[in-house]
């Protein structure tokens, strides 16, 4: 298997944020009942293009302890009826909040929604409790346009590895 390239971004002021409007029809809502079921389908809707296979051999415990933690949220985007992407916010010690998964479901990549559904993800962000710094992570298996959109909406990249 080849090297893997991670990229480490970050925010660190609301200010930063160069959003982009909400595409018609497309709407966000947060999973305000947590089901771990529901995030361990919604990671593998999104995640099978892109590889996503580190939480596949996880119990139904470790999806449940994950899933339903306090300092997780989830939040689905839907067009048409229909699952168009997702996102999770983590927040960490220090007040700082991760977009620890991030994606669009194959039918909806192209369509003009990883702009907004970002936008979303790093306002919900700053919103939650006293926010000190957003961060996300990409790696070269993602859609080659991730670092592109997390790069557009302010994030700036921090770290850089290689993992093979």
């Amino acid at each position: 298997m080849p090297a893997v390239t991670l990229q480490y971004l970050e925010m660190l002021s609301p200010d930063d944020l160069r959003g982009k409007p909400q595409p018609m029809g497309l709407t966000i809502m947060e999973a305000q009942v947590k089901d771990y079921r529901f995030n361990r389908f919604l990671y593998q809707l999104v995640g099978e293009p892109w590889q996503w296979t580190d939480k596949l051999v996880h119990t139904d415990e470790q999806w449940q302890s994950y899933a339903e933690a306090k300092n997780l949220r989830t939040f689905v985007a839907y067009h048409r009826g229909s699952i168009a992407g997702y996102y999770e916010l983590r927040q960490h010690p220090e007040n700082n909040v991760e977009i620890a998964y991030f994606g669009l479901s194959p039918k909806f990549i192209g369509k003009g929604f990883g702009g907004y559904l970002l936008t979303h993800a790093i306002e919900n962000a700053w919103c939650w409790g006293p926010t000190k710094r957003v961060w996300v992570y990409t790696c070269s298996l993602d859609h080659p346009n991730a670092i592109h959109n997390y790069q557009a909406r302010g994030l700036q990249i921090y770290k850089t590895e290689e993992r093979v």
